[in-house]
Formats: C-alpha cells, sequence, structure tokens
C-alpha cells in the first residue's frame, strides 16, 4: 500500500495526532524566533522580557507534549508506530527545552555580551524548527514527501554546520580566554546551544524513519 493510501486510511479517527504535531512546531518556530530575538538584543530590559516569553512558549510546549502523550494512551489506532510518536513527540520537546535553558543560562550567569558564535547558532536553531514545520505541515496529507525529504536534509546540513560553529568556539574560547569561570559558563551555554541543534536532527532522523517504514 502506498503511503498516502496509508494516511488517508488513519486520517478521519488520527487527526489529532497531526494537529498536536503541527502545533508544537508552530510553537518551536515561535520560541526559537524569539531566542535569535534575544541573542542580538542589548537592552538589558528586553532580554528579560524575551527571557520570560521562552519559558512562557516552552510550558506551552509541555502541554502540546502531555496532549500527544495522552491522546498516544487513549487511541488503539495510531498513524505511525507508537514508540515513533513517543519518541517524535519527546524530541520536540527537548527542543524547547534547551533553548529555553540557554535563555535561562545567559540571564543566570549574568552574560552581557552575546557572541558572534551564539548568534550564529541560535540562526541555525531558528532555521532548523522552520523546516521541522515544513516537514510536520506536509505530514499531515503526506501532499509532498519529497519536500518532507527536503526538509530532512536541509536539518542535517544545519545540524553539521552548528557542530562547526561550536568547535571553533570551544577552541577559541580555550585559546583565548584567561577567565576560568567564564569559560565554564559560556562553554556551558553554547553547548546547550548546539544540543538544540542535535535534538532538530533527532526529530529529523525519526520523521525518516517514518517514511521509510510507510514507504
Amino acid at each position: 500500500m502506498e503511503f498516502e493510501k496509508i494516511f488517508a486510511f488513519f486520517l478521519p479517527r488520527d487527526r489529532k495526532f497531526f494537529t498536536l504535531f503541527t502545533q508544537s512546531s508552530t510553537n518551536l518556530v515561535e520560541i526559537a524566533g524569539v531566542f535569535n530575538e534575544l541573542i542580538n538584543t542589548t537592552n538589558s530590559d528586553k532580554r528579560k522580557e524575551l527571557t520570560r516569553k521562552i519559558s512562557d512558549l516552552e510550558h506551552v510546549g509541555d502541554n502540546i507534549t502531555h496532549k500527544l502523550f495522552t491522546e498516544l494512551g487513549t487511541n488503539f489506532i495510531t498513524p505511525f508506530d507508537r514508540e515513533d510518536i513517543h519518541y517524535l513527540a519527546s524530541s520536540m520537546d527537548d527542543i524547547a527545552d534547551y533553548i529555553e535553558g540557554s535563555a535561562k543560562r545567559l540571564e543566570m550567569y549574568r552574560v552581557e555580551e552575546y557572541t558572534t558564535p551564539m548568534k550564529k547558532l541560535a540562526e541555525l536553531i531558528e532555521h532548523s524548527t522552520k523546516e521541522i514545520h515544513i516537514a510536520m505541515s506536509n505530514m499531515r496529507n503526506v501532499s509532498n514527501p519529497i519536500r518532507i525529504r527536503e526538509a530532512i536534509v536541509r536539518i542535517n546540513s544545519l545540524e553539521n554546520h552548528a557542530d562547526d560553529i561550536f568547535d571553533a568556539a570551544i577552541a577559541d574560547l580555550f585559546l583565548n580566554e584567561t577567565d576560568a569561570v567564564k569559560v565554564i559558563k559560556l562553554k556551558e551555554i553554547l553547548q546547550n546551544m548546539e544540543t538544540a541543534t542535535d535534538k532538530c536532527e533527532d526529530v529529523a532522523n525519526v520523521i525518516e524513519t517514518i517514511l521509510v517504514k510507510n514507504s
């Protein structure tokens, strides 16, 4: 049976899953956009406002994830394997968690200067979430499986780019920064941001697994 026919068969009963996943990816785009704005903001009051907004959006994501798990526990028929639904929902939730964690650490550690690698990573995170949203939107009716695979390729490419930026930033940090405490703080923030891109790749990988299983 073709992939489109499988989804068409399940869609009437399982519309909620696709709706919730789309809501989750929409929320990810928003939280990543706010984080990118935060990284490029110098006003301290604005930074606090954006950090609070990120926390609010992370809570929104938690609620969506909870609804997905509730649907998973109460529906006998699901659009694809239960473990894939669980992993997809968890990985999307992880992205929001690491974005919020990065924002909180910037505030908690009182980082005043947001570095160029931070700005680059924030931009890559936002681009990755947009690709996730494109993939999830197309999975609802499998209207464009080619576009889903294109999004997966882009997410993987963005993650590789993030690895390069992170490695270079850490090397520069240990080479040129003499304040050990500052090194620890900045390394942790950069690590959180890079991990957010890893989680985006995790989402891409599980979507690819779903495509393969249902092709």
